[in-house]
């Protein structure tokens, strides 16, 4: 048997108890769908992408408090999104947003189907993943960093550092600087623990790119980066 990993994680968000159930009904009968979860509100939505990986969202955009077109606006780096509602009106600000498509409730399962198609065939020609007998996986190990209106596939293997800037991060990577707004604890959060390290409350680095250092300061490329006093101890731990 698949298990969950290996295939697309979806989360299902809608204040409607039958619109829950018709869309778990139809995730059930596409082999490399996995639900995730549900949830009934944007509140709901949120706690689930802070605990889980979730590739693709099925988001109602009518809700209470906060409307999905609102949440989807909210989120920093939000998985790749299919609009559910029952209102025509709203799909050219739906894809204003970059969606994958917009589905008219009821939503009958070729429909469905056509959508997690689209789905499919986006995420090929951003070369995120690779399909094998029908089950999705990850090629390389990558995070997605926001940067402006796009969102950008990362290999990890081509991050340099992580230096804070304000409110702002810049990834230096191999190929280009990324300027993203995400704190830089959330950011450090989804970076290996064996493969990058803090030196310094503004400073990630890639140990693998370490090419020489002191007591003070780390070498990666052209810059010096500052081993704070804090932090100094795990750093010449793990480099000595």
């Amino acid at each position: 048997m698949e298990s969950s990993r290996q295939k697309v994680r979806c989360l299902v968000v809608d204040d409607e108890p039958l619109a829950i159930r018709l869309l778990k009904s139809h995730i059930e009968k596409v082999a490399s769908l996995a639900l995730v979860a549900t949830s009934k509100n944007a509140l709901q939505a949120m706690d689930v992408l802070r605990r889980e990986q979730v590739d693709l969202m099925f988001l109602d955009i009518e809700m209470p408090e906060i409307t999905g077109l609102d949440f989807l606006k909210t989120l920093t780096n939000p998985p790749k999104v299919i609009f559910t509602t029952a209102y025509r009106q709203y799909a050219a600000e739906g894809y204003d947003l970059d969606v994958i498509d917009y589905l008219v409730k009821p939503i009958p399962l070729d429909r469905f189907i056509r959508a997690v198609n689209r789905f499919f065939e986006r995420t090929e020609k951003e070369g995120r993943m690779v399909t094998q007998v029908g089950v999705f996986m990850p090629d390389e190990k990558f995070i997605q960093i926001r940067d402006n209106k796009k969102i950008y596939r990362v290999f990890l293997r081509d991050i340099l550092f992580v230096e804070g800037a304000g409110e702002y991060l810049k990834v230096h990577t191999t190929e280009k600087v990324f300027v993203t707004h995400e704190p830089m604890y959330e950011f450090e959060t989804r970076l290996p623990g064996e493969k990058f390290m803090r030196i310094h409350k503004s400073y990630i680095a890639a140990i693998s790119r370490i090419t020489a250092f002191t007591n003070n300061s780390v070498h990666i490329r052209e810059r010096d980066l500052p081993i704070g006093r804090s932090y100094k101890h795990i750093v010449m731990k793990r480099l000595v």
